[in-house]
């Protein structure tokens, strides 16, 4: 038996033993899955254990899922109005890029693997979720169709105040959607580093461009 399997047991021995003599609670087993979540996982390459850290706003949305409740509404509103503060803007003033580059980001799967390296570019994996143009027929449907996204909204010209509330959410969601949502499901893609400014201009364009094939 593996070493790191041997390890992930042991925690289970206990509560069996503990189990002897007296009635597991719930937060004993809310302990013995972390314990055993931990010690199934070990380094390797640039994925590190330290990703099973959870922040607030991770520990009270797991904590509400594992109760079948969702959050009350004071909860809620602290977790948006926390990550609505690390959301950053682009320096640059610019909102969209090139929505070709955008589509190949959108397409992208890679990066943050143990088989990836530290100078591998990130993609954002957006089709494992979401419909996004017509042309790709192979896509996942957690999330919502994207498809004719800018149209939808009215956004006929991205620079325009009449587009601006529709532009700053676009980027305040793909940066961390939390801030919207305070248990959504989606990548905080800006927040957590894994799409950079530039990246997130580019799936910007590809979302609200006219000229992008999401909105024809």
């Amino acid at each position: 038996m593996k070493k790191t399997m041997r390890y992930a047991l042991l925690p289970l021995a206990a509560l069996s033993l503990a189990a002897c003599t007296s009635s597991p609670s719930g937060a004993d087993y809310e302990k013995l899955t972390a314990e055993v979540v931990k010690a199934s996982f070990q380094d390797r390459g640039i994925a590190k254990v330290d990703r099973l850290n959870q922040d607030e706003a991770n520990r009270l949305c797991s904590a509400a899922d594992v109760a079948g409740k969702p959050l009350d509404d004071k909860q809620t509103q602290a977790i948006e109005a926390a990550n609505l503060k690390t959301v950053k803007w682009p320096t640059d003033g610019k909102y969209l890029g090139d929505w070709k580059l955008g589509e190949q980001i959108a397409q992208s799967g890679r990066g943050m693997t143990w088989s990836d390296t530290a100078t591998t570019v990130n993609g954002g994996n957006c089709y494992n979720c979401h419909q996004i143009s017509k042309e790709e027929i192979s896509f996942g449907n957690l999330g919502p169709s994207l498809y004719n996204y800018g149209k939808l909204r009215g956004v006929a010209d991205p620079a325009s105040d009449a587009a601006k509330p529709i532009v700053e959410y676009t980027w305040g969601k793909l940066w961390n959607a939390r801030a919207y949502n305070a248990c959504s499901q989606m990548p905080r893609a800006g927040h957590m580093g894994i799409l950079t400014q530039e990246q997130i201009q580019h799936v910007m364009a590809l979302l609200l461009d006219p000229q992008s094939p999401v909105n024809k």
